[in-house]
């Protein structure tokens, strides 16, 4: 059929302007609401194209809905234009496109019927939303408990910590008792025999053993924290270069030594022969940890430990501190001995090869320096020991020089000696006698201060620390210094307890003479009381 024959819809229609204008606005605005439907669900579906239910259907559905607006469009173009075939085509299409719409209805009724609900949905929300919250909580618990067994764990460690400290440092009091005579007689000995070679030699021997044992002591009293320190404002990077150069040729050529010091390293309060002994400690045992050679570094740096640290270590005071750290690239230590290393004679090493009280005099001596000690290791990786010790308020300071007393001057004052072991007060006594000085002797408080209150002179008063009889060394010092004013005073321990150390630190103006000595150190002391 001639298109031209045809008559255009607006004929039909009269050419009435209010019934062509009615239904061009109409078909106009439906075909707008279709094309904004069809844009709008296809790019959902384009920018959702993995996560959306029912996406081939409606996509199905987006066609279907463009074509609706394409037929609204052809019937506003028949008003003027009878392209009627065209516009049978495109009804014809969407006739087709409705028939798959329809099916794919007809198909999803099933799952749309057993979609949730918005209530149900809501339900399941709030239901998902106190799984998380209980979840959530239990987790926390979880966390609380593992913090809590830690917290336990460490409570354990150093309560079994305190007890063995308590029971070395008693241990090691006994011991010097016994070795101040030991180490005395030795002396002695050694003098009677030094011009026969074979005795001598033995007692050499005797005399090194006795060094050993005293060494073994000192180590205890370290961990135990009865050590009497002296500490001071002390420049760590001068103390820790001092100790590499004096390491070098003690570990060997095969260790490399590196230092990594802080240039704004702060001072640190602690005693500086006791930290340049913990250092070597540390050092020997990176050395036996690396037979065949390795990297031993030595490392500074300013360090705050704050609340929260300090929350998971109990005996951490939050503070400024300088750390020190001592690491090797030797063979590490298992994780299942990590909690033993810090324990009297606990070794990792072969028998023979340590003594097992390196790690536990550095311990002591940090804790002691009201410090805080941590060490991480690998096996196979190597090992790093760190010390934070306390900052110091004031200037490094350099160590104090010598009086220059004579270690074997001589005198001729008057000195009581207080000392509640038979042995060792017979010891002194012989010793002191040998010297030249006069001699009385007492076996405790009392028995001292009936002597002070006599009439015979006394110059210097050599008491022991530790005594029966409900009065200590430093307490009868003081009711001796009431009784005659100006009377020196020297002490000596092996075991010093809280009478003239306090905080980790000799009180102020106290002399000690630690236990065991030798009559050089006894002749020097004395003089140096006498001095004072």
């Amino acid at each position: 059929m001639d298109m031209s024959t045809l008559v255009p819809h607006g004929g039909c229609l009269e050419w009435k302007p209010e019934l062509i204008w009615l239904n061009v606005v109409s078909d106009a605005v439906t075909a707008g609401a279709f094309f904004t439907a069809a844009f709008v669900l296809t790019l959902f579906l384009w920018r959702r194209r993995r996560d959306v239910m029912f996406r081939s259907v409606l996509w199905v559905f987006a066609t279907f809905m463009t074509a609706c607006g394409l037929t609204r469009v052809l019937s506003i173009l028949t008003l003027w234009v009878p392209a009627y075939d065209i516009e049978g085509v495109a009804k014809g299409f969407l006739a087709l496109i409705s028939v798959g719409v329809a099916a794919g209805l007809l198909l999803m009724l099933p799952r749309i019927l057993v979609l949730p609900t918005r209530i149900q949905l809501k339900q399941a929300y709030e239901a998902l939303e106190e799984e998380v919250r209980l979840r959530r909580s239990a987790e926390a618990m979880v966390q609380r408990f593992q913090e809590i067994e830690a917290t336990e764990s460490q409570v354990r460690q150093a309560q079994k910590m305190e007890a063995i400290g308590q029971l070395t440092g008693g241990v090691a009091h006994d011991f010097n008792n016994i070795l101040t005579v030991i180490t005395g007689t030795i002396e002695i000995l050694g003098e009677a025999v030094k011009d026969r070679p074979h005795l001598a030699q033995i007692t050499n021997m005797m005399s090194s053993a006795a060094a050993r044992g005293a060494d073994l002591t000192r180590h205890l009293l370290a961990f135990a924290r009865r050590q009497p320190l002296q500490p001071r404002s002390v420049d760590v990077n001068a103390l820790v270069v001092e100790a590499a150069r004096l390491l070098r040729p003690t570990l060997g050529e095969q260790v490399e030594i590196e230092s990594m010091l802080a240039h704004d390293s702060a001072p640190a309060l602690i005693d500086p022969s006791q930290l340049s002994t913990a250092i070597l400690n540390l050092a020997l045992n990176a050395r036996d940890a690396m037979p065949d050679g390795g990297k031993l570094t030595l490392e500074t740096k300013n360090v705050v430990l704050d609340e929260n640290y300090a929350a998971m270590s109990r005996d951490v005071s939050p503070g400024n501190y300088i750390m020190i750290a001592v690491s090797d690239t030797g063979r590490g230590i298992p994780a299942s001995q990590l909690d033993k290393v810090f324990e009297p004679f606990f070794t990792t090493k072969d028998v023979g090869k340590g003594s097992g009280l390196g790690l536990s005099m550095v311990y002591g001596f940090v804790k002691q320096s009201n410090g805080h000690i941590r060490i991480y290791s690998e096996e196979g990786h190597g090992t790093t020991v760190k010390l934070y010790l306390p900052q110091a308020a004031g200037v490094a300071v350099a160590p104090a020089a010598e009086t220059g007393i004579s270690e074997f001057e001589r005198g001729d004052e008057s000195i009581l000696i207080v000392e509640d072991d038979a042995l060792v007060r017979e010891y002194v006594v012989t010793q002191v006698n040998r010297l030249g000085y006069d001699t009385l002797a007492a076996s405790n408080g009392t028995e001292a201060l009936a002597i002070i209150d006599g009439p015979e002179r006394i110059d210097l008063m050599f008491t022991d620390v530790i005594m029966p009889g409900g009065m200590n060394g430093r307490q009868l010092a003081t009711e001796a210094q009431r009784r005659r004013p100006g009377l020196k005073i020297l002490f000596t321990s092996g075991y010093t307890e809280n009478a003239i150390v306090h905080h980790g630190r000799l009180d102020a103006g106290v002399l000690l003479l630690p236990k065991p000595y030798i009559s050089s150190d006894l002749a020097r002391m004395i003089r140096t009381a006498l001095a004072s």
